[in-house]
């Protein structure tokens, strides 16, 4: 195989991986919601939070990519099983944010406070991490997209560990770009925007939640169909 196959195979590869990956995290989105979250933080604590999400996020992500399919295996739990859980998680969030305009009010008036008394590092990985950035969807897509590309061959392998790396990498880049400049999209939008945006994103993970459910639903009932 040619140098230039090789670049043009493991390009494809990261395409198809990131493309994937990055409709499903959708890093603007997940950016205003970011905001939202952590607005009364300083700009250098939300920097640092920013750099922090995108770290746990590339972790997750190679995790995901390179151990969940040995350890679904281990512990027996089929793709499918995972697709129908993860799309439910991510739906019943998408549906909580859509319902919760009626107490942002009171959010906005304690959340400062619950926060003063836990350090902004611990918000990192939970909720910011997991659930919002890199949540069941993405480790259910993650999952999928190393158990399509499995394969015996030393060459296939380092293509795919390659592959797999670059784009943990990139993902994680872009939600850090988005996540750090989140304020100034914010400003920008205005209060008015902010809301309309905020209730898109949500109504957009509700569906994406229905849409994983509904893959994994019909994966899990394909065997029963092709017998008919």
């Amino acid at each position: 195989m040619t140098a230039a196959a090789i670049f043009g195979e493991l390009f494809a590869a990261w395409l198809f991986g990131f493309s994937a990956l990055i409709s499903i995290i959708n890093p603007p989105a997940g950016a205003l919601i970011f905001h939202g979250m952590t607005r009364w933080l300083t700009e250098q604590e939300r920097a640092r939070l920013a750099r922090s999400i995108a770290i746990n996020s590339f972790i997750v992500l190679l995790a995901a990519l390179f151990l969940g399919t040995p350890i679904l295996g281990f512990f027996g739990i089929s793709l499918e099983a995972l697709r129908i859980a993860g799309g439910l998680t991510v739906a019943v969030a998408g549906w909580q944010m859509l319902n919760e305009e009626d107490d942002n009010q009171r959010r906005e008036s304690q959340a400062p406070a619950a926060l003063d008394t836990a350090p902004v590092e611990r918000m990192a990985f939970f909720p910011l991490t997991l659930p919002l950035t890199t949540g069941p969807g993405t480790i259910a897509a993650s999952i999928a997209l190393s158990a399509e590309r499995r394969s015996s061959e030393i060459s296939d392998i380092v293509l795919n560990t390659l592959a797999f790396t670059l784009t943990a990498v990139t993902v994680a880049l872009t939600v850090w770009i988005a996540y750090a400049n989140a304020a100034a999209v914010a400003r920008k939008l205005g209060p008015t925007g902010m809301l309309i945006a905020a209730k898109l994103a949500a109504f957009v993970l509700l569906c994406i939640g229905a849409q994983i459910m509904l893959t994994g639903v019909l994966d899990a009932l394909k065997p029963l169909l092709t017998m008919r």
